[in-house]
Parts: structure tokens; C-alpha cells; sequence
């Protein structure tokens, strides 16, 4: 998806990290609680240590929600992130992303166009009023008001399970997008099979599929995946377990189901917090997931030792870009009175999707 950010004017480009923080810390207390900052899990330091609220995209969502007293929400995430917040929030508050271009590989790669598209060509082989769609959090707004308006939920890597329950107690078959290993992950502790899943990939007419591949799958996944969780090897887990007999392995539900299956534990990004936490002194960790959250785990939680399970680290690159500069920026315009990056949803998308992520909340 195209997003266009300008280049910032130099004062930040050329800044130091103190002048950015000062900059940033009396934009703060002028504004007061007109402004609210969220920090996704993945963020960088600099910008966490800002952030009035952290969690993972939902959960500052709700936040926001709760905010009634802000008029700016400055969310320190990605694109869908920013949209899921304006669509919970209130009319009077208006929802900013720091950088435009801060987008999710995973959420682009199943938009509105190829869904419907889909959706039309399984219309004409299955029987479609028997398909419930359902689409992850990472997703785009025009996602979640597709699935509102099909019958179908939103989803979470913590609420997965019972929303697809639901889903195949309410029909024959689930269309699960954007990401396949959290679709796949799921689909496998609920005691189904490889046999009864197949990989719709949207280049493909009828997703690559056969018409009797279509009418007898249970799990038509889309063909998506995190690029950061994607990383994750099996060769990882054995090269640590090697180092660390006695070490513990956490993994994201977005990794492939090979590597969640040699996992001890696997978990949204929540689950992984609360083990870490949890875990006995001295244990050694490796967790599969975005270095920025393990970096902070490890910081967090001295008496452990936490790693990455890929040792070459690789940060969400398109989180990456919410830095000091922006963050500075976008603060200053607000103190000018000038409301800059704006994310909003239009009303009708706004509905559906309200819809989807109702549906979600009354299942799980």
C-alpha cells in the first residue's frame, strides 16, 4: 500500500537525542491530557520511554478508547493500528501517526480488492453462505468491515482459538487472513490436520487451488506471513538448545508451525511478557519474536538471561521507522496548533468493522 511521509524539516533531522527529548518532554506537559502517546511492544527506546500507555495493537486501541479526556492520540505503531484506534474512539478525538510510511508488510498483503476477489471465486465453487471469514488484527479497517459484513470476527493472536471455534460451529469452513502461520498454529492445537488445510494464494486463480481442493479444505489460509517472525528457523532452536541444554523457547504464533512445534512455549506477545516474567531465576530464554520486545525482556528481567532466538536480530523495519524526530515533530505541530497525520477511517468502514471486532469481543 502507497503512504507518502515527507522528509521533516532539518531542525529535527539535525538534532541531538537530548535536544529531541526536551523537545518532546515540554511538548508533553504543554499539551497535558490533550494528548495521549501509545507504544506498541516493538518500538524502539526512544520512543517507548514517551509512551503513556504499552501494549499490543488492540490493547492500545482499548486504551485510547478509554482516553476520553484526550483529543490526540498519538499512536506509536503502524498504519492498522492508528485505524483500529480511530474506529474505537470518540468523534472528538483524532488519531496521529508519527510517520505515514509506517505500515505492516503482513497487513498489505491481503487488501480489500484480492479478498472480494476471492471471496467471488469461492462464491462459484463452494457453497458460500457456509464460509465465515475471519482476518487478524493485522489487518487494514477495510478488512475488518469486509468481514463484519459477511458474518465473520477480528482476531488476535490471543483469542484465535475461540474465534475460530465459533467460526466453524457457525459454518463448514473458515477463509483466515492475512497471516497463515497463525491461521495453521491454531488450526493444529484444535486437533485438525495439514489434510484439512490449503494455502490461498491471491496471484493465483482460485488461489492455485482445484475446485475439490476448495470444497474439501477447512482452513483456506491466506497466503501471508510476518517477515520478522517468518525469520525463525528450526536450525535456530537446535543451535540453542545445543548452547543452553536446559534453556526455554518461547515463540510467536506468527512462526512457522515448525518452529512452534520444537517450542516449549508458543504465545501472542502478551503470553511471551508474562512468561518471561514468570520463568525461575537464572533460566535462559530464546524467544521468537521482534528483537525491540526481547531487548526489553532482557532489561527488564536481570535475574534472567533472554535472547533472541535469531542471532543475526532483525526489528520490525517498518515499526522501525516511528523515531525521536517524528515523534518530536508531530508533537510541536500539535503545541502549533497544526494537527499533522491524521489517520481516519470513513463512517461506513467504521460501522463493519465496529461490527467484526464486537463479534470478536462477545466470543471470547
Amino acid at each position: 500500500m502507497l503512504r507518502m511521509q515527507g522528509a521533516l524539516p532539518d531542525r529535527y533531522l539535525d538534532a541531538t537525542p537530548a535536544q529531541l527529548d526536551a523537545w518532546i518532554a515540554a511538548a508533553k506537559v504543554t499539551l497535558g491530557e490533550r494528548v495521549f502517546v501509545l507504544g506498541h511492544h516493538y518500538q524502539r527506546d526512544e520512543v517507548m520511554r514517551w509512551a503513556d500507555a504499552r501494549g499490543d495493537s488492540f490493547r492500545l486501541s482499548v486504551l485510547a478508547q478509554a482516553q476520553a479526556q484526550a483529543e490526540f492520540i498519538v499512536f506509536c505503531g503502524v498504519h492498522f493500528m492508528a485505524e483500529s484506534a480511530d474506529i474505537l474512539t470518540g468523534d472528538h478525538q483524532q488519531v496521529i501517526l508519527p510517520d505515514l510510511n509506517a505500515g505492516c508488510s503482513m497487513a498489505d498483503m491481503a487488501d480489500i480488492d484480492a479478498v472480494e476477489e476471492a471471496w467471488d471465486s469461492l462464491a462459484e465453487v463452494i457453497d458460500i453462505e457456509r464460509l465465515v471469514p475471519i482476518t487478524y488484527m493485522n489487518s487494514s479497517a477495510a478488512l475488518k468491515a469486509f468481514v463484519g459484513r459477511k458474518g465473520g470476527a477480528v482476531c488476535t493472536s490471543t483469542n484465535a482459538r475461540g474465534v475460530l471455534e465459533w467460526a466453524l460451529a457457525k459454518g463448514d469452513k473458515v477463509l483466515f487472513f492475512p497471516d497463515q502461520h497463525l491461521g495453521r498454529n491454531t488450526g493444529l492445537a484444535m486437533g485438525y490436520g495439514h489434510e484439512d488445510m490449503r494455502v490461498w494464494n491471491p496471484r493465483l486463480d482460485l488461489g492455485g487451488l482445484t475446485e475439490v481442493d476448495a470444497k474439501e479444505a477447512t482452513f483456506l489460509l491466506w497466503k501471508g506471513h510476518c517477515s520478522v517472525h517468518q525469520r525463525f528457523q528450526p536450525a535456530h532452536i537446535e543451535a540453542f538448545r545445543a548452547a543452553h541444554p536446559d534453556g526455554i523457547v518461547i515463540a510467536h504464533p506468527e512462526a512457522s508451525h515448525e518452529v512452534c512445534e520444537l517450542a516449549d512455549k508458543v504465545g501472542s506477545t502478551d503470553f511471551i511478557i508474562n512468561e518471561v516474567e514468570a520463568a525461575p531465576a537464572g533460566s535462559t530464554i530464546a524467544v521468537a519474536t521482534e528483537i525491540h520486545l526481547v531487548q526489553r525482556l532482557a532489561a527488564e528481567t536481570p535475574d534472567k538471561t533472554v535472547v533472541s532466538l535469531d542471532p543475526l536480530i532483525c526489528p520490525c523495519s517498518t515499526m522501525f521507522r516511528i523515531d525521536g524526530p517524528h515523534l518530536a515533530w508531530v508533537l510541536e505541530e500539535l503545541v502549533a496548533g497544526r494537527v499533522v497525520n491524521q489517520i481516519t477511517v470513513d463512517p461506513e468502514t467504521t460501522e463493519w468493522a465496529k461490527v467484526a471486532l464486537e463479534r470478536m469481543l462477545s466470543i471470547t
